[in-house]
């Protein structure tokens, strides 16, 4: 049982804590949102992750031919959606910067807790390269593939735990910035900054792996 509680929150931890577009997107939606915001975010995506290491236990090795026909056309879409929003992110703080407000919080009346939880969710899921990454670890490991189902659900709880805290600090982080960066030049340098790098990691998602 401890050795699958160990490979569940290392797993989780390896895939939560590699900084990618949608780590970036979080934080920078925080900055100019809520914590509460941020926080629904996160969740959206640990509850995806959840999912993935889910099917990845309970379908091992027989995914993976099923899931790299779809992989390209769902990175395509992944980064498509990441690039609009990084756009409509950068928009945002530009207008809000020359009608001198001093905050770019516009999307917190759109952006609901509920629908950053959601947007979040579904930005993850379009990373199937996750559920492969799983069922790799779930059959390299001795301890989870040959333990009983009731361990299998430990280990998908642990994987679930690990990317909670680590995508929750992730959040917590952008709310820090966020209250540090009280002045519209500020909030705008940030902004584009984010903007900036999230493209560049969507972009990332199309290149072939080394």
């Amino acid at each position: 049982m401890t050795a699958v509680l160990v490979a569940g929150l290392l797993a989780g931890y390896g895939i939560a804590m590699p900084v990618g577009a949608v780590a970036t997107y979080l934080a920078a939606l925080t900055t100019r949102t809520s914590l509460r915001t941020g926080a629904f975010a996160a969740l959206g995506v640990v509850t995806a992750d959840g999912l993935y290491a889910l099917i990845a236990v309970a379908g091992g090795a027989t995914l993976t031919p099923v899931i790299e026909p779809v992989m390209r056309p769902f990175r395509w879409a992944s980064a498509a959606v990441l690039v609009a929003l990084a756009v409509r992110g950068a928009l945002t703080a530009y207008r809000a910067h020359r009608s001198g407000t001093a905050a770019t919080r516009d999307d917190s009346a759109q952006l609901t807790p509920v629908r950053a939880y959601f947007t979040l969710l579904a930005l993850t899921l379009m990373n199937p390269m996750t559920v492969v990454y799983f069922a790799a670890l779930v059959l390299g490991s001795e301890a989870v593939a040959a333990s009983a189902p009731a361990h299998r659900v430990v280990f998908v709880l642990a994987a679930f735990a690990a990317s909670a805290s680590w995508q929750l600090l992730v959040a917590g982080g952008g709310a820090l910035l966020g209250r540090a960066l009280t002045g519209s030049r500020g909030r705008l340098v940030t902004a584009l900054a984010s903007s900036t790098l999230i493209t560049v990691l969507a972009v990332r998602l199309l290149l072939p792996s080394p």
